[in-house]
């Protein structure tokens, strides 16, 4: 088994990304609420535990607390923002609002380059986010660095392998944070780096086969990233006992089904079960312009078609789904600290009563885990480097009614922007883009002839994990050319608009 380390979520917004740092690592973590028991804690076995940051004060009556038995596990510790203040309120130091809180960019100096700061300089730049602050260092701790606002922006305990940093190492404002971590990792827990894309296929693939034996595994195939590495991997441990299909909703990117045919094309033995629900989806849809309504109508569509087509197959003892690890993050509700993001439809939307077992060979790894898993299972760049896409579909991206000429118009208009994004160099650099249908006629000038038709929006974000995002800076000579290939080759779109929303205020998606 692989090394493990336990990140304590006490609510803090980088959480996830301290997790992605330490798997950047290759050592294998795992984030779980402070409300962990102690006999979890101790099934888990960690080899070291970080403690997140928080946006509650230490000082609250409803300070999130983990288990005292942390402190004595004899293991390394490091705590990271509120982390640093539980730890050092626990050795009875005294933590109070600070004088001037520090948001921000910040610079340490650094006193002391023990091994959690070896090699690096002796003034870095950090991230800070804290509006208390030390005011009383316990005796058992010493000073490793300090900035003009803070006199303890790192500490060590004296005898025991416990770490704190009132900084946060894991956001990319701090030039080294990554090195920190590495130290801390590496250095002082002792750690092998042996998590990676590799050793995950090998052990995932003896899981799969233990579990499954001779059964047969079904799969909702959507073409996109997530269920396509989830059928490669499937494929790779129990070849034709995989029976995946493909509900076709109406609702699907440009000649989305095709593109599967030609992905799959290599495994010819694996019988895809294509689903043409197109014409029942639109005609549940007629009259819908409330998003929310139409996410509902469409999710409960698609399982009424995905099971009915699933009865149809004999001896399926298991439902496989592209689960990813935030999905499980996001979907557990936690006593006090993160609340319930969203409820995933991997994770919160399957019924109490469901026959089958869900085996989720993915439930580990993040989105840059999977393209890496999917890239060694040998699938095409053009797939594993594919951008993210909604559950419901275009059903979103046409704002107000959905029907089928909509749908064949934003088809179109979408895959002349991605084509051109690929065809550029651009695709890649961007974290998502789509056009999305507005509901708004206009008037224009076609030929000799005055026009009235619809307006689109193309929407193209840079992002790290989609949580925020920043419009893309695309060329204007690009965006020229993809607003006039638009409105000369799809009829019923006279006029384009390039979306410069950022998130927040705004969403990726408009519905």
């Amino acid at each position: 088994m692989h090394n493990k380390v336990l990140i304590l979520d006490f609510g803090s917004q980088y959480t996830q990304l301290i997790a992605r740092k330490i798997r950047s690592l290759n050592i294998y973590c795992e984030i779980h609420p402070f409300t962990i028991s102690a006999d979890k804690l101790y099934s888990f076995a960690p080899k070291a535990i970080i403690l997140s940051g928080s946006p509650y004060s230490i000082n609250n009556n409803e300070t999130p607390k983990p288990d005292e038995c942390i402190w004595q596990l004899g293991i390394p510790i490091l705590g990271i923002c509120y982390g640093m203040q539980l730890m050092v309120a626990h050795f009875g130091g005294k933590v109070q609002p600070s004088a001037k809180r520090e948001y921000g960019l910040a610079y340490i100096k650094i006193i002391d380059h023990n091994e959690l700061l070896a090699d690096l300089g002796n003034r870095e730049e950090v991230w800070m986010s804290h509006s208390d602050a030390i005011s009383n260092l316990p005796e058992c701790f010493s000073v490793l660095a300090e900035t003009e606002n803070s006199p303890y922006a790192a500490i060590a305990h004296n005898e025991l392998p416990f770490y704190a940093l009132q900084f946060h190492p894991e956001v990319v404002h701090t030039k080294n944070g990554i090195k920190i971590l590495e130290n801390f990792l590496y250095r002082i827990v002792n750690l092998t780096p042996d998590w990676t894309a590799g050793t995950f296929i090998n052990k995932s693939i003896e899981k799969i086969r233990s579990q499954v034996g001779d059964k047969k595994v079904i799969l909702g195939l959507s073409g996109g990233v997530d269920s396509t590495v989830t059928a490669a991997l499937l494929y790779r441990a129990i070849g034709k006992q995989l029976l995946p299909i493909f509900v076709d909703t109406g609702l699907m990117r440009y000649r989305e089904a095709d593109r599967v045919k030609e992905t799959f094309s290599a495994y010819p033995d694996l019988n895809i079960r294509f689903v043409d629900a197109g014409e029942t989806f639109l005609n549940k849809l007629k009259g819908i312009t409330d998003p929310e309504t139409k996410r509902k109508i469409i999710g409960g569509t698609f399982i009424e078609v995905f099971d009915k087509v699933a009865s149809e197959f004999e001896d399926v003892h298991f439902l496989a789904q592209g689960t990813l690890y935030p999905d499980v993050i996001e979907s557990a509700s936690l006593t006090g600290p993160s609340a319930t993001i969203k409820s995933h439809h991997n994770v919160g939307g399957l019924p109490d009563n469901m026959l089958l077992e869900l085996i989720e060979p993915l439930r580990e790894l993040f989105k840059d885990e999977v393209r890496e898993v999917g890239t060694l299972l040998g699938l095409p760049e053009s797939i594993v480097q594919r951008h993210p896409f909604p559950g419901p579909g275009l059903a979103v991206r046409i704002l107000g009614e959905v029907d089928a000429q909509k749908v064949n118009i934003l088809q179109l208009a979408d895959e002349i922007f991605i084509s051109e994004l690929q065809e550029n160099g651009l695709y890649n650099k961007t974290w998502q883009a789509f056009v999305v249908l507005l509901p708004v006629r206009t008037v224009g000038v076609m030929g000799d002839e005055r026009s009235y038709e619809q307006v689109c929006a193309l929407r193209a974000v840079d992002s790290v994990d989609g949580m925020t995002a920043t419009f893309s800076q695309l060329p204007f000579q690009f965006l020229q050319k993809v607003a006039n290939r638009i409105c000369n080759e799809v009829k019923g779109i006279s006029r384009v608009v390039y979306d410069l929303s950022s998130k927040p205020p705004a969403t990726i998606e408009w519905e």
